[in-house]
């Protein structure tokens, strides 16, 4: 029995990779839903342009968004992927025999190949990267903790795994690794404040050391030369941040 396929985003301000992205799907997704949360740029005009439906919602978490635009897709299959995400060709095509054969598993896991300063990085932690992204419509939910979401389905649902790569335009430049590692650290110390100060203490101190042996030693982050060295920096100092800030907040709450 053949398929359909949903393509679901969520969008703000993205219209330097909303086209790579709906480009990638192109032939293969019967429908295209791109929930926006109020970008200023042409975001939604490009999208609507290539024949997306365009929704609007005010951002209120990564998680929620997700969940939300997953529910508008009408396919039998939904697939998921962020506004810097675009499908390989052998992943186009491990999807099109999906969809023409049928699919006899309720969720489909590939795997995503992030870029840094235009280059792919196989080390670091960040390869295969392999993500849930593809369900038989009606299939579990989007869960975990903003900003780092994961695609979660019922114990027990059969799951398979598809050919190819997601290409993932993870960071341009420098600025944007710090710009979202800053960010990402800030959301997180929200959900970490509530743990003891002892707790926050002992992770902001060791914590970033253990990140960082383990992404240049162990993950071979070395071996990506500068790029592996401002990854492998950026990702513990993340970790400084995020326990750093949770400890702020958790002493201005308590003098409050």
């Amino acid at each position: 029995m053949s398929e359909t396929l949903s393509l679901v985003v969520i969008t703000f301000n993205e219209e330097a990779n909303i086209r790579r992205c709906l480009e990638s799907v192109q032939g293969i997704a019967d429908e295209v839903i791109v929930l926006d949360s109020g970008s200023q740029d042409q975001t939604r005009a490009i999208a609507a342009q290539m024949g997306a439906r365009v929704e609007i919602h005010p951002f209120d978490g990564h998680i929620e968004q997700k969940n939300r635009v997953r529910d508008m897709a009408k396919s039998t299959l939904v697939l998921s992927l962020d506004a810097d995400e675009a499908l390989d060709e052998q992943l186009r095509n491990a999807i099109s025999i999906l969809k023409k054969e049928g699919a006899p598993c309720d969720a489909y896991t590939m795997n995503r190949l992030n870029f840094y300063r235009g280059k792919p990085i196989k080390t670091c932690g960040w390869y295969p990267d392999r993500k849930l992204r593809l369900w038989k419509n009606g299939v579990g939910c989007w869960a975990g903790r903003n900003p780092h979401d994961r695609y979660t389905v019922p114990e027990g649902t059969a799951q398979g795994h598809l050919s190819g790569d997601i290409l993932h335009n993870t960071y341009p430049d420098k600025e944007a690794l710090v710009r979202q590692s800053k960010k990402f650290a800030a959301i997180s110390a929200e959900h970490l404040q509530g743990k003891s100060s002892a707790t926050l203490w002992l992770k902001m101190l060791f914590g970033p050391l253990f990140r960082f042996v383990r992404t240049w030693v162990f993950q071979q982050g070395f071996i990506s030369g500068s790029r592996g060295w401002e990854l492998c920096t950026w990702q513990a100092r993340e970790v400084f941040l995020k326990y750093r800030g949770a400890l702020r907040l958790k002493k201005q709450n308590s003098s409050a």
